[in-house]
């Protein structure tokens, strides 16, 4: 438990995080990772190039100064974050080095203002969040090797097949290595892919949505080719152009709070973007066999015919799903406010996932349309703190 004096000086930092923390957790990576560079095999270096690793930490260690009375308060943010954590490999060893090379950036850009009663507090601040952050990856962790299956880290599985779903996205079958049968997992859940790509110094870890139901023997995962000039494109070109039937691939168990909520005869509306199809995928397919007569809308959004993912797929669906309506929109004929106050059912649980711009679209409409935060479930792609975005 922090003290009051602690709270009460960790509340004080609160306008100068406002304006300096992604400065500060710019310096904190570059710090970091100079006298660390081995953690470059674990953080994704996209999101490093592109800044959105620094906001989305700046963003987390606002919120806990903001929230340090009350912590309990962003024990949802926690559990996203620990679920990528997991998948990413992040071990308790791992927190001390974070916590140093944190508050060296914070000396380091406020200089004097950085009080040793500041960094004190801080570095009392941080040790209680560390710990609960390495409270609940162990239990994780732990619950991951438990299953029937399961494990704890990086397991090599072998690439069965791969088809091609659009344009732009092709689906990897990936299946065991060791041929041992599959933990179950969630609908919505992810997975962890790392590659040694040739002439490329650390390894590289991206995460893919499942965009298949469970099942004993075979992970599906379908990845969008990026362009070669973008930083997020070295992976999905490799995956792509590179990797064939028969290669391995290094997994994660799977992970991620984005799912199917619980037993319900609510309607549902799936809303997806882009390969934000993937783990809306997961969640229809384990419908279409838990649920048949689920009354379901799905609006799926994608830049031309040609990329759009899994049409033929779900159309098919439709045939033993009777109350099921899908709709396709393209570039000439997008979602807007009006298709959403007319598709979308208010008594509805919503899942949302796509591009960051057209999430927060989609999410915010709903929200001023009178949708509760129970209703509307989502996931970005990209660092678990920039969900806050969106509300």
């Amino acid at each position: 438990m922090l003290s009051q004096e602690t709270i009460d000086i960790i509340k004080s930092t609160v306008p100068v995080l406002e304006k300096h923390g992604t400065q500060i957790t710019t310096v904190f990576y570059e710090e970091l990772f100079k006298a660390n560079p081995e953690l470059l095999n674990i953080f994704n270096h996209a999101n490093q190039a592109r800044g959105k690793q620094q906001t989305a930490l700046a963003n987390a260690v606002y919120a806990a100064a903001v929230h340090i009375d009350k912590l309990e308060e962003i024990l949802p943010t926690v559990v996203q974050i620990a679920h990528k954590h997991v998948s990413l490999g992040v071990k308790a060893e791992h927190y001390p080095v974070v916590g140093e090379y944190l508050l060296k950036a914070i000396k380091m850009v406020l200089g004097d203002a950085a009080t040793p009663e500041i960094l004190k507090a801080w570095e009392e601040a941080y040790g209680v969040i560390a710990d609960a952050f390495i409270g609940v990856e162990a239990n994780m962790y732990e619950e991951n090797e438990k299953k029937e299956g399961g494990w704890a880290f990086f397991k090599d599985f072998v690439v069965e097949k791969k088809v091609q779903e659009s344009d732009v996205i092709t689906s990897f079958y990936l299946k065991p290595a060791d041929s041992d049968i599959l933990p179950d997992f969630e609908a919505g859940q992810y997975i962890s892919v790392r590659v040694s790509i040739p002439g490329e110094k650390y390894m590289m870890i991206r995460q893919y949505s499942l965009s298949k139901t469970p099942s004993s023997d075979m992970f599906r995962i379908s990845v969008k080719k990026e362009n070669d000039n973008n930083p997020d494109g070295k992976v999905s070109v490799f995956l792509h152009e590179q990797v064939k039937e028969g290669d391995k691939l290094e997994v994660s168990a799977p992970a991620g709070d984005f799912t199917l909520t619980g037993v319900s005869d609510k309607p549902v509306t799936f809303i997806a973007g882009g390969v934000g199809i993937t783990p809306i995928m997961s969640m229809l397919e384990t419908l279409a066999a838990k649920d048949p007569n689920r009354e379901i809308v799905f609006l799926q959004a994608a830049r031309t015919p040609g990329y759009a993912a899994f049409t033929e797929q779900i159309q098919s669906l439709q045939e033993k799903m009777p109350n099921l309506t899908y709709e396709t929109y393209f570039e000439d004929n997008r979602i807007d406010e009006t298709v959403l106050k007319d598709k979308v059912n208010s008594d509805s649980d919503v899942y949302v996932c796509g591009p960051a711009g057209f999430m927060a679209f989609v999410i915010s409409t709903l929200f001023h349309s009178g949708f509760s935060n129970e209703q509307v479930h989502f996931e970005f792609f990209g660092p678990a703190a920039d969900l806050s975005k969106a509300q």
